[in-house]
């Protein structure tokens, strides 16, 4: 690890909690994804690790919304041209739906509103 944050600045990091790792890891892990897309080498990744990375990230979104009773960021807003595309997005949705064996409908059945809209 880089130690994205090595004067833990981060607010809500917390040195002595043993998952602090997790901080740390995600922001090394969104530079290293935005420098493999930049340079074209995003093949360099797995099919298995991104299917984990993905599978890890998709759990512990919908834990921490349902805990908290709120919807976290789901994504970083990096500013203009920055922040993933709508086709990066729904590339990644389309997919993520048919590995579950969901499509369209289900998606709009399920579809809610984020607390405090």
């Amino acid at each position: 690890m880089t130690g994205a944050d090595p004067q833990g600045l981060t607010p809500g990091l917390i040195r002595n909690d043993e998952l602090a790792w997790v901080d740390t890891f995600a922001a090394d892990l969104h530079r290293t994804a935005k420098e493999l897309v930049v340079k074209g080498e995003a093949a360099r990744v797995s099919d298995e690790a991104l299917a984990q990375i993905l599978t890890a990230a998709v759990r512990l979104y919908y834990a921490k919304a349902e805990g908290e009773g709120r919807s976290p960021p789901a994504i970083v807003h990096e500013g203009p041209g920055e922040t993933l595309t709508p086709t990066e997005m729904l590339t990644a949705v389309s997919e993520l739906l048919r590995a579950v064996h969901l499509g369209p409908m289900e998606l709009g059945l399920w579809f809610r509103r984020r607390p405090g809209d």
